[in-house]
């Protein structure tokens, strides 16, 4: 019998302690809106890891889950264009980084609007949503405080038949060539 306890007890020791590692490393988000599509879709549920950024700052062209500054109790999900330090500017259906185009062969349509240069604030950045025509983003005039990054989006873990890693677009992958 005191055997049977104690391997009752270490069970439960070991899922309090898994559940809490998981709960403090890992969360799941639902996609909600269109403002990812094409690469993302609603009722998606992601999982996102919340400790990557502890590690190394955030990467231009990663998704990532962040708090709006206009309703901080909601996570939205966003790709990082531009980190602190950089110029950004949507000009002629193109995004431009420290002057510089970006390919962008995960969004669902070139922008139709302009934003005018900007220097990016040390611990800001700039997300803009791949469905760029229909996102809430920082081409509205905001940007996102480092600490308002809640983590970054690995997987897609639902529907199963959407489940997939999440594609991030290193810049160096996203810049056109100057003859182009």
């Amino acid at each position: 019998m005191k055997v049977f306890r104690r391997k009752t007890l270490v069970i439960i020791i070991v899922v309090i302690v898994l559940a809490v590692l998981f709960k403090t490393t890992l969360q799941i988000f639902p996609v909600i809106g269109d403002s990812m599509e094409p690469s993302l879709h609603w009722g998606q549920q992601l999982l996102t890891n919340k400790t990557a950024y502890h590690f190394h700052e955030p990467e231009r062209g990663d998704v990532i889950i962040l708090r709006p500054p206009f309703n901080p109790e909601v996570g939205f999900i966003k790709r990082l264009i531009a980190v602190p330090g950089d110029t950004v500017e949507v000009k002629e259906g193109a995004v431009y980084v420290n002057g510089l185009k970006l390919s962008e062969p995960y969004i669902k349509e070139p922008p139709t609007y302009t934003f005018p240069q900007l220097k990016i604030p040390n611990n800001e950045y700039f997300v803009l949503g791949d469905n760029r025509n229909d996102a809430f983003d920082s081409h509205i005039g905001w940007t996102v405080p480092r600490q308002d990054i809640i983590g970054k989006v690995w997987l897609s873990i639902w529907p199963p038949g959407q489940c997939e890693v999440v594609s991030h677009y290193p810049l160096q992958e996203q810049l056109v060539s100057p003859a182009e």
